[in-house]
């Protein structure tokens, strides 16, 4: 490796910077910092800004071939697929007043997809829709969810508002029976679970968080009646509202610029910074889009996937601020002589070009944030890009230039020490405000249970939760031996892609070819075979293990479980990435002989 001088960095150095920045971030709790919200804390998830209170109706007591549990971009393409592969006698069951999931909730002010519009939005062949720009905001992308439910008839089949609270397996009628908070016993053959990754929110667990007296809401349920505007800003009523935000991920990246501008003052609350690179959005150039060939949203998906993947490319399609990073640090240059690159040299010359971008995105603050040089020291991240989700704005390091927009710096505290009747203590300080708004994000990596907020219970009433209680057990993450007929789309023992719905995708399309082979045979239940099970937890496990010492070595977040990567987020993907298992999903179904799978009458 090249030394201090010539890169221009020390290695060393940055290495030590990394360690000691993630050591004082690491706590005891882990995940358990988080609060779920249930009990005295279940206004925060139940509250829907979007529909009006008190809605009642009958309870349901019918059947259905299939039911879909969410009504997100996983549900939707559920709904899509088993419509495709001629399963009709199919229910949704959505919690909220309409389709889009995570973006019917996440109507903050500046809400917007970080992934290219053109590979995100799914089914835009389908539909003949070409979005808007590059990178589509939250009200596009909520319109496309009720384009896609519409153009599929999915509405006619979805109960909306409405909240599962157990699944279980009936024996005796090889049914599944599906209660809900409105009494309904629904009997359906088989079960989908497509609730995504960001299903329900969380709390901080800061002591006092019971104790402010002033106004509250989570990001994921925007209180537009207390700030004024709509997802575009004009945030007018916050012009004499002295405002704290509490976390600094994706969503905060997105929105503090809108609370910046009209806020009396904003805090901003900081543990990790986030990475921040421009974004770069642009109008779709609709010349481009008529030179668009059939199965080009596929090919630009699976361009996207596999530039971040490391694979191999002549074109980069997308071409854009996660690409840039993957072609950096992804890049690996061929050896000198007729000998391949060992692991060992590949994984130094990747780390040297990570150092090389996150010194690129460090300098950006210092070129940014120029009136507060304090504020630009707390807001450079220290760790690998890939230790938590990148993202991409060119409004929110601006916004720290404002002279009502302090950002405080909580890492030394490993956070907020405690809230009060009238603000947010941080570094043994009051802040006094008129609002905190929780930007606190999901529970992406929590305990399984406290993730899907539903009772499952399979064979011989085993509970899904102690079955999983060791790691999960599955064939290819979409469903379990001892659950028969159950189905879940998400990110379990199978390939993990920045782009989710183009992995949701292709994951409805088996789910559905399988349900529609299973009726096509006539046959009454599928499920894993015990040794199909084994064999592919064994590979999981196999190839995941060179991702645990970098997940190890990361800042805490959830991509590792607040410091516990063997649970974390990648801790039991399949890391040869979603090019090579959607392949490998396809060769299954070209055989036909449902390998792995045992079904009876």
């Amino acid at each position: 490796m090249s030394d201090t001088t010539e890169l221009g960095f020390d290695p060393d150095a940055l290495r030590d910077k990394y360690r000691a920045e993630r050591d004082k971030r690491l706590r005891p709790d882990g995940a358990d910092q988080y609060i779920a919200m249930s009990g005295r804390f279940a206004h925060y998830n139940d509250h829907d800004p979007y529909v009006a209170p008190g809605y009642t109706r009958a309870p349901i007591n019918d059947e259905k071939d299939v039911i879909v549990i969410g009504g997100g971009f996983s549900g939707l393409l559920a709904g899509a697929r088993l419509h495709e592969a001629g399963v009709k006698d199919v229910r949704i069951i959505e919690a909220g007043g309409d389709f889009g999931g995570t973006w019917y909730w996440n109507r903050y002010p500046g809400a917007q997809c970080d992934i290219e519009s053109y590979c995100y939005l799914p089914l835009l062949e389908e539909l003949g829709y070409i979005p808007k720009e590059k990178y589509s905001y939250v009200t596009e992308i909520f319109e496309h969810s009720q384009r896609i439910g519409r153009e599929y008839g999915l509405y006619d089949i979805t109960v909306f508002q409405t909240r599962v609270t157990s699944v279980d397996w009936d024996a005796p009628s090889k049914r599944w029976i599906v209660s809900t908070n409105h009494g309904d016993r629904m009997k359906a053959k088989f079960i989908v679970m497509a609730l995504g990754t960001a299903t329900r929110p969380k709390l901080p667990g800061i002591p006092g968080i019971e104790d402010f007296e002033g106004h509250t809401f989570h990001t994921s349920r925007w209180d537009y009646g207390y700030t004024g505007g709509d997802t575009n800003g004009e945030l007018t009523k916050l012009t004499d509202k002295r405002v704290a935000i509490i976390g600094t991920g994706a969503t905060a990246i997105q929105c503090v610029p809108a609370l910046g501008k009209w806020s009396r003052q904003l805090y901003v609350f900081q543990r990790t910074p986030s990475s921040v690179d421009l974004r770069g959005n642009k109008p779709t150039d609709y010349e481009w889009a008529k030179t668009l060939q059939p199965g080009w949203q596929r090919a630009r998906r699976e361009n996207f996937a596999g530039i971040l993947t490391g694979q191999p490319y002549t074109e980069d399609l997308v071409n854009d601020g996660w690409t840039s990073i993957f072609r950096t640090v992804m890049a690996i240059p061929k050896s000198s002589t007729d000998s391949p690159l060992t692991p060992q040299e590949m994984a130094a010359i990747m780390e040297t070009a990570d150092f090389r971008k996150m010194n690129q995105i460090r300098q950006r603050v210092d070129d940014t944030v120029t009136e507060d040089k304090a504020a630009a020291e707390a807001l450079k991240p220290w760790y690998r890009q890939f230790c938590k989700r990148p993202t991409f704005n060119d409004e929110y390091l601006p916004t720290f230039n404002r002279p009502n927009v302090e950002l405080v710096d909580v890492s030394e505290a490993r956070g907020v020490e405690r809230i009060t009747k009238k603000g947010v203590v941080a570094n043994g300080k009051e802040y006094e405000v008129d609002c905190i708004i929780y930007s606190t994000g999901f529970e992406i990596t929590a305990d399984f249970k406290r993730r899907l907020g539903i009772e499952i219970n399979g064979e011989n009433g085993t509970s899904l939760f102690t079955h999983f209680k060791d790691g999960f057990r599955t064939l290819h993450g979409f469903s379990t031996r001892g659950f028969p007929n159950w189905f879940y789309i998400g990110i379990s023992q199978n390939a993990l892609s920045v782009n989710m719905t183009a992995m949701f995708d292709d994951q409805a399309k088996h789910i559905a070819y399988i349900i529609a082979q299973t009726q096509a045979r006539q046959k009454s239940t599928v499920q894993p075979t015990q040794e199909a099970q084994d064999e592919w937890v064994k590979l999981i496990q196999s190839v995941q293990i060179n991702n645990r010492a970098y997940l190890d070595a990361c800042t805490p977040g959830y991509y590792n479980n607040e410091g516990n990567a063997g649970t974390g987020l990648a801790g039991g993907t399949y890391t040869p990435g979603i090019n090579a298992f959607n392949a490998l999903l396809e060769e299954w179904r070209k055989a036909g002989d449902m390998k792995g799978l045992e079904l009876n009458d």
